[in-house]
């Protein structure tokens, strides 16, 4: 089955206190949104790549790829007002053949091609199919009534057997996910897993790989260069 992916790379780095987005910080002396494309180009050199950037950030992407010699293809689409929105318009930029379409965060690029691999297989028989691991600190169920305070008091444990936390790529077959981005857009809509859902459709579960963080603070880019010399050695 024909493939793509879309790389959705709108961060600012705010979290970072950086000036340069997140995702062209280096690890291992490369922009992480190059670990995270060439990842995908590993599982299948044929897959069709779309990276979604804000309009403001695509010369600077075309200049380190230059400065990089990185030449791996990939089709760049504009970024929207939410995540929401920006995948919308990477989902304009697919070839109309695809036949199903992975939409993954820029800046995590420590997937696995096992773990894409399984994301894509699950969706191939099932529709929809995105990578989860296991849930390993005690969780704790705050009150619906806000405290006003620093130090909250009343809060319960939950079983944190029941709970997982979600990753990406996050797959589909191309029909759901195109027709599930039709809907308006609601603030519910917190990845795209809960966009198809809101239509009724379930999403399976895969295992993921403990490795693939979401590199969005100072302490993820230390942990993410331990990371990258432990898979580079």
């Amino acid at each position: 089955m024909k493939k793509a992916v879309i790389i959705v790379a709108g961060g600012k780095g705010l979290r970072m206190g950086s000036d340069i987005p997140k995702q062209f910080l280096p690890i291992g002396g490369k922009p992480i949104l190059m670990h995270t494309i060439e990842v995908f180009h590993r599982f299948d050199p044929d897959m069709q790549i779309v990276v979604v950037l804000p309009l403001t950030q695509q010369e600077y992407w075309r200049t380190i790829c230059k400065d990089c010699f990185f030449n791996i293809p990939v089709i760049v689409a504009n970024g929207g007002e939410t995540r929401f929105h920006s995948v919308k318009n990477g989902l304009e930029k697919i070839d109309a053949d695809i036949e199903l379409i992975g939409v993954h965060d820029g800046v995590r690029p420590f997937v696995t091609t096992e773990v894409i691999g399984r994301c894509y297989t699950k969706a191939m028989s099932f529709g929809a199919a995105m990578p989860v691991v296991d849930v390993v600190d005690t969780l704790r169920q705050l009150p619906d009534k806000e405290q006003n305070s620093d130090v909250i008091l009343h809060s319960t444990t939950v079983p944190r057997n029941q709970y997982k936390l979600v990753q990406t790529p996050q797959v589909f077959s191309a029909e759901l996910l195109r027709q599930a981005y039709k809907q308006d857009y609601e603030e519910g809509f917190t990845d795209d897993a809960s966009v198809v859902e809101n239509m009724g459709h379930d999403v399976a579960l895969v295992p993921g790989n403990r490795e693939n963080i979401k590199v969005t603070t100072q302490f993820d880019l230390v942990v993410g260069e331990a990371v990258n010399k432990n898979i580079t050695h």
